[in-house]
């Protein structure tokens, strides 16, 4: 199979409505996932938590699949966090990028984590598995957030602790900004937790919540329509019993165009 990633590949055909970024920085952090950046087009514009179609040239064709911009919405250059499928239509190939390729990508982002699906409150929570972490990734560097909100809690799991890594450093790297870390003071709380290995935390999001464990740990009362958000990104059966401990608790799932206490992305399911 042909794959074309160098910027003299894919310049020359690029369809309209499609922008060719080269590849700035790329970090592996397991067998299984990956975090890079790419430069920013000067006239796209998004809003943290939102996502793009991102792709290749494979066999002289773009094929594009949807990835949450994992950079805040100020940042001069866009940042993924991605998966690595070994016979992935995309990822196979992705994951091969080195600084100076060429990703395309489409020029109209889209969807729902996203600050303006919410109605104002005061603690918001981000529940997120394994490259879910990606649109929080750019909401928790967004000083944005922090003016809505009086407390931010980004919950990680995964199955094994390497793969908590990405937003261990996440969390490092706003600790150890001048502004953002003025801006965030100590209203982020970072709760990680695993499945399948030895860790300080063990266990499912759900079953932490279910168990009053989570609320426990954090010294939070339980969810509440009246002060708490929620926005969740992760696997099928995540996003399904997550809302349904959230409906449960009384809060409404929300969209753009209605706004209400939580919301869910739903683009990167199945």
């Amino acid at each position: 199979m042909n794959v074309e990633v160098k910027t003299e590949d894919t310049t020359a055909a690029l369809p309209a409505g499609v922008f060719a970024e080269t590849v700035l920085s790329v970090t592996h952090y397991t067998d299984r996932l990956f975090r890079f950046s790419m430069t920013r087009p000067a006239s796209f514009r998004f809003r943290s938590g939102e996502f793009a179609m991102i792709g290749l040239m494979v066999d002289g064709k773009p094929l594009y699949r949807a990835y949450s911009v994992a950079s805040p919405a100020w940042a001069e250059e866009l940042e993924f966090f991605s998966i690595k499928v070994p016979d992935g239509p995309l990822t196979q190939h992705l994951q091969k990028i080195q600084p100076g390729d060429t990703v395309l990508m489409r020029k109209k982002p889209t969807g729902t984590l996203v600050l303006d699906a919410l109605t104002p409150g005061k603690r918001l929570y981000m529940f997120s598995t394994g490259t879910g972490i990606a649109p929080f990734a750019s909401l928790i560097r967004e000083p944005e957030t922090y003016e809505k909100f009086e407390q931010v809690i980004l919950t990680h799991t995964c199955r094994e602790v390497a793969e908590l890594q990405y937003g261990f450093d996440l969390v490092n790297e706003i600790r150890n900004d001048e502004i953002l870390s003025e801006i965030v003071g100590d209203k982020l709380i970072h709760y990680a937790s695993v499945t399948r290995e030895p860790f300080e935390r063990q266990g499912r999001i759900t079953d932490l919540m279910s168990s009053g464990r989570l609320f426990e740990e954090l010294g939070v009362p339980l969810l509440d329509p009246e002060t708490d958000r929620a926005m969740i990104c992760g696997s099928t059966e995540m996003l399904k019993d997550t809302k349904a401990l959230l409906e449960a608790a009384g809060l409404t799932e929300g969209a753009n165009n209605k706004p209400s206490e939580f919301v869910i992305e739903r683009a990167f399911v199945g």
